[in-house]
């Protein structure tokens, strides 16, 4: 057999594994067989071969590496593996509550401290709000400035 032959099979065979680590969640396991393929390949290069083959070798395999886990990236974005399906508005997925949307510039008072979050009383309910990043003292009077996904954004008033 050609020095060659055992080299490059080490090469192909770590190149199948990091695909398959791609593909399967192993906890890193699969990487660790492909490097050990991989270093095992270059050695074997470096020891039957010669020095010139395994920086051959050892180039090609770092230029490979980044192109693989593009490659690897893509077929699994194709694959039946990944969710191909879009969540939107108009299938009927609703990220936020509607009904928070009604408090908006209503006015309340903060049941607990606020820093930056905590639990206010607004149109007799008790609520989770938050504040753009202002203390805020329990037992002030706060109104609502906005929302934001599943938050209820206030702010110190005056009143």
């Amino acid at each position: 057999m050609k020095p060659y032959i055992l080299p490059i099979l080490f090469q192909v065979i770590g190149i199948l594994v990091v695909f398959a680590e791609i593909f399967i969640p192993s906890f890193g396991l699969l990487a660790a067989i492909a490097l050990s393929a991989f270093f095992y390949s270059l050695y074997l290069v470096f020891t039957t071969l010669s020095t010139t083959a395994g920086m051959i070798f050892t180039v090609l395999d770092i230029a490979m590496a980044p192109f693989l886990i593009v490659f690897g990236m893509k077929m699994l974005a194709r694959s039946s593996l990944s969710l191909k399906r879009e969540l939107s508005k108009n299938d009927g997925v609703v990220s936020q509550r509607q009904e928070l949307e009604t408090y908006l510039h209503m006015k309340g008072k903060s049941v607990t401290d606020l820093r930056p979050s905590g639990m206010a009383q607004i149109n007799s309910q008790r609520l989770d709000v938050v504040t753009d990043g202002e203390y805020i003292d329990a037992d002030t009077p706060i109104v609502v400035t906005g929302v934001k996904g599943n938050q209820i954004i206030v702010e110190k008033t005056l009143i």
